[in-house]
């Protein structure tokens, strides 16, 4: 099966289309965590116990936990989730060339997808379209306010740079295992682009604590049913203190029924 294939049936099975994004920054862990041996693990266990019902699936930013404690945690959260029956996508927007893909690439050994940057051209990515059985999200427009910088420019073509990326990711789609994570704060976009490319999920981020429009998000952001909408701030830090993962687990249900009044 496919990665998408077993989206779909996680999405089926929770009713659900929500990545909980699992950014586990170590200043704000509940003091009463950071004296634990991996206070990220026990942090992401107690989120995953409290909202694994709602999930889609989890996104951990790879920029958490690149430490040796960090990888660490990273292993045991990423073990833990697919014991609770959901898929782990790693946001790590890897590419490169040569050896050095085809290392970064080993990522997809542990993770069931992984977010990549398009910029250095297909040879940077194939290591990872190489893997039928792992999801391959290409960044095209994403939620910052500089991601305009460079994804707005205007080709020769006439085109934007962003909906040449979203081309290319059609193309290198030939194994159905690409996406594209596009944000929620640009839902011109998200329309554009869903009409451009009408068979590749999205990831959308920025519904959350950057206040994406949670209603294109849904609209435009899944293919045959299939896609995601990410928080990760605006779930894991929604409260604080002995009780933080309630809190969670309480914003995590109810953006997950709004989102399904879009669907």
């Amino acid at each position: 099966m496919t990665f998408f294939d077993r989206l779909r049936e996680r999405i089926e099975r929770a009713d659900s289309v929500l990545s909980v994004g699992l950014d586990a920054d170590p200043a704000r862990i509940p003091e009463h965590l950071r004296e634990k041996d991996l206070p990220r693990w026990a942090f992401n266990r107690r989120i995953i116990d409290a909202t694994h019902e709602y999930a889609a699936v989890y996104k951990p930013n790879a920029a958490f936990y690149e430490d040796p404690d960090g990888w660490r945690s990273l292993r045991e959260t990423i073990a833990y989730a697919r014991g609770k029956d959901v898929p782990v996508l790693l946001d790590a927007k890897r590419a490169d060339i040569g050896n050095t893909t085809r290392q970064y690439a080993k990522l997809l050994d542990h993770a069931d997808a992984v977010t990549v940057n398009p910029y250095m051209g297909r040879d940077s990515l194939q290591p990872f379209l190489d893997r039928p059985d792992r999801g391959v999200f290409v960044l095209c427009r994403t939620s910052n306010p500089g991601g305009a910088d460079l994804q707005d420019l205007e080709l020769a073509s006439g085109e934007p740079v962003y909906q040449r990326v979203a081309a290319l990711a059609d193309l290198w789609n030939e194994r159905g295992n690409v996406g594209l994570v596009v944000g929620a704060t640009a839902p011109e976009e998200l329309e554009t682009l869903r009409g451009q490319v009408p068979d590749l999920p999205f990831l959308v981020p920025g519904v959350g604590a950057q206040g994406g429009d949670a209603e294109a998000a849904v609209e435009y952001g899944l293919a045959s049913g299939v896609g995601l909408v990410n928080s990760s701030r605006g779930i894991i830090f929604a409260g604080e203190g002995e009780n933080f993962d309630k809190a969670a687990g309480r914003a995590a249900r109810r953006l997950r029924d709004r989102l399904n009044r879009f669907r």
